[in-house]
């Protein structure tokens, strides 16, 4: 089984800083860690008691924590939040022997939400887990009410290009996280509001953390799945995508992807791959505006 961390000690460097992050969310939480046939998968609940479920998944590479340190508040105001931590990435979810080629993301996020006891639920997600909507909307559309993607595109590529998006933009900074590194890597994936990233100490020491401990390889069993023509007409109308003009992935391609499938796709002016959190009051709202008229219309 492949190893989460690149040793002990930066394991425990990783979720101390997650539990900072957890401090300055500015709401009352619940951590669950909740079993399913590929290990244990960690919850963080928040939000209206009685609100429509909302569930949230993050990147590759980050963890709940971090992906919505600005956004679990506001989102908990409407509704019930449930931020989870991707199987094999950096955060709290535990994998087991059956986390291998076989992994199935679906699979796994039925086996959260029958846990979780939710029958329908708004799904949001972040570059990765904006893939992860649109599979889940493709596989259990009688599951979501609406499906959100932000800074993500139209999943029509597959793994390979995914893969190489990522290294591209990535590296070198990646590789050797230093603070000015770090600081490099934030201003290449943002806009001009990287400091709502950057800016904070607590997110940044974090981040640091899991450039420097975390083995990417951990990731690798999940699949990204290129999208048919017919696919893509079934998503289609059901799910939104939130996305910055001046995010790297979107200049690789990603922007043209979503207008030539015709996807309903909003962008931002002077906005990154970090737009939840460099546009994050302005996110929320359309968030939440986008929600409210599906569950009106549902």
């Amino acid at each position: 089984m492949v190893k989460k961390y690149r040793s002990k000690k930066a394991g425990e460097k990783i979720l101390q800083t997650y539990d900072q992050l957890l401090k300055i969310w500015g709401c009352d939480i619940k951590e669950h860690d909740i079993d399913t046939t590929y290990g244990t998968m960690h919850v963080i609940e928040t939000g209206k008691e009685d609100g429509t479920p909302m569930v949230l998944f993050h990147g590759v590479g980050d963890d709940a924590a971090l992906m919505w340190v600005y956004n679990a508040k506001r989102l908990g105001e409407k509704y019930r939040v449930y931020a989870i931590d991707t199987m094999g990435g950096p955060g709290k979810s535990v994998p087991n022997e059956n986390y291998n080629k076989d992994f199935d993301d679906v699979r796994c996020i039925d086996e959260i939400l029958d846990s979780l006891s939710i029958e329908k639920a708004i799904i949001a997600g972040v570059s990765n887990g904006a893939y992860l909507v649109q599979a889940y909307t493709l596989n259990r559309p009688e599951k979501v009410i609406k499906g959100i993607c932000i800074a993500g595109s139209v999943a029509v590529g597959g793994k390979k290009n995914a893969m190489f998006a990522i290294m591209k933009i990535f590296m070198p900074e990646a590789l050797f996280p230093s603070d000015k590194n770090m600081v490099k890597l934030v201003k290449k994936l943002c806009g001009s509001h990287y400091n709502e990233f950057s800016g904070n100490p607590i997110v940044m020491e974090h981040f640091k953390s899991v450039l420097k401990g975390f083995n990417n390889a951990a990731m690798g069993y999940h699949k990204v799945e290129g999208l048919s023509p017919e696919q893509v007409d079934k998503i289609r109308g059901k799910i939104t995508y939130l996305v910055g003009d001046k995010d790297p992935f979107q200049k690789l391609g990603g922007r043209e992807l979503l207008i030539e499938n015709n996807m309903d796709a909003i962008f931002y002016e002077d906005a990154g791959h970090a737009l939840n959190h460099e546009l994050h009051e302005e996110i929320n709202e359309k968030i939440i505006e986008l929600s409210d008229l599906a569950i009106a219309g549902g």
